[in-house]
């Protein structure tokens, strides 16, 4: 027996929660398909997602530590597999479409450029200098690649996901992460249709599901690399709740099981807190369906007040103690070196771009020449930048 789309969109009425989004009911696609016979709509996003270019490029983009410094530490993507772990199963445990989530958990750093913050910092900064007022924003750019910049289909550029899907990727926000505002199409109906639509409950569990991911495996990382010590974190009254939560009688702080017992310590208690204020929030506010989340704006998936107190203090010391530490800044510092020499190189001769970036035949205005380098450096990875510079600037490098 084979369980086709219409099983799962039956399914998916039966189960989720009233305020869930159905794919059966799903806003559609900007060029209309023919339905999968087997697949649901938000199922072939993620599929489309998982085997684009952009997604595989995660694999060698930096999150705190460049490619080079070690095999263990994250990188972009394994912090996306984290992401859509955690939003997956709190997706779950609130009767929210898993598709949806994982959909938009897969696709929300794929705008992301190399060498983490660091080169975001740099783009953003070189597009403001030549009058771009609102600089690099990688949820923009996200949303860009999966309607635009990936060519896989013959009909159409882009994915063609769902406008559910678009909405998550495009006001996806974080501590780190600025809602994309530009819909560029000139489609305009098809515009205001994202730019007004609330931003569902799936896509608000994935932001969170960052945030919480991204806080306790930099705490991973940074212990691991010794960059941080335990008696760093001891200040913390998160970190000192997850670490009286372990009771095994063999596991001392120097073990290294320690790190790994609170880490998960810290995870579990985080999305319990998450769930629990979540659920409150929403029989509170009256959230019966779908249409009822436009009035309640984007806040329902949060913590509560206590625990983003404590997590405030730990992302502190992570700030002054991790992040600030002399070999990150080194790290940083690099990158940002190499981004701004090569954003000169391009902008100073802008033919030594592959043919496909740049149109030799038309004229482009300072600020197209900045967008089009931008999104080129924005595309490549930690090892495709550093190979790039090596070509641009060591002269025996074959070219």
């Amino acid at each position: 027996m084979l369980y086709d789309r219409l099983y799962f969109e039956d399914q998916e009425q039966r189960c989720l929660a009233p305020y869930a989004i159905n794919s059966k009911g799903s806003g559609g696609r900007r060029y209309p398909e023919d339905m999968d016979p087997f697949r649901t709509a938000f199922q072939r996003d993620r599929d489309r997602i998982v085997h684009s270019k952009a997604f595989r490029r995660l694999k060698h983009k930096t999150q705190v530590f460049v490619i080079f410094e070690g095999d263990h530490f994250r990188t972009r993507l394994t912090h996306t597999l984290e992401v859509t772990q955690i939003a997956r199963h709190m997706g779950r445990m609130m009767g929210l479409n898993e598709d949806l989530i994982e959909a938009v958990a897969l696709a929300h750093d794929l705008g992301h450029p190399p060498f983490g913050h660091a080169g975001e910092k740099v783009l953003d900064q070189r597009m403001k200098k030549a009058g771009i007022k609102e600089g690099f924003n990688h949820n923009q750019r996200s949303f860009e690649i999966v309607s635009k910049t990936e060519r896989r289909y013959p009909e159409f550029d882009g994915l063609n996901l769902t406008v559910e899907a678009l909405v998550g990727i495009l006001k996806h926000e974080s501590v780190y992460d600025r809602a994309g505002m530009d819909v560029v199409t000139e489609d305009k109906a098809f515009a205001k249709k994202l730019m007004t639509r609330p931003c569902p409950l799936e896509a608000q569990v994935v932001d969170k599901a960052d945030s919480l991911a991204y806080l306790n495996h930099d705490v991973d990382d940074g212990l691991t690399s010794g960059c941080i010590k335990i008696e760093d974190l001891d200040p913390s009254a998160l970190w000192r709740r997850a670490v009286g939560r372990i009771h095994h009688p063999n596991i001392a702080e120097t073990d290294p099981m320690f790190k790994y017992q609170v880490v998960k310590e810290l995870i579990d208690m985080q999305v319990k807190d998450l769930l629990t204020s979540t659920s409150a929030r929403i029989a509170s506010r009256k959230i019966n369906s779908v249409k009822d989340l436009a009035r309640s704006n984007k806040g329902v998936v949060e913590f509560s007040d206590e625990m983003c107190r404590e997590r405030g203090h730990l992302q502190k010391i992570l700030n002054e103690k991790f992040y600030q530490h002399w070999r990150v800044e080194r790290m940083t510092s690099k990158a940002k070196r190499i981004l701004n020499e090569l954003f000169d190189v391009y902008l100073d001769n802008p033919k030594q771009l592959p043919y496909d970036e740049y149109d030799r035949s038309r004229r482009y205005s300072r600020k197209e020449k900045h967008k089009v380098i931008c999104n080129y450096l924005a595309a490549m990875t930690d090892r495709a930048a550093l190979d790039e510079y090596k070509r641009l600037f060591e002269p025996y490098q074959k070219v």
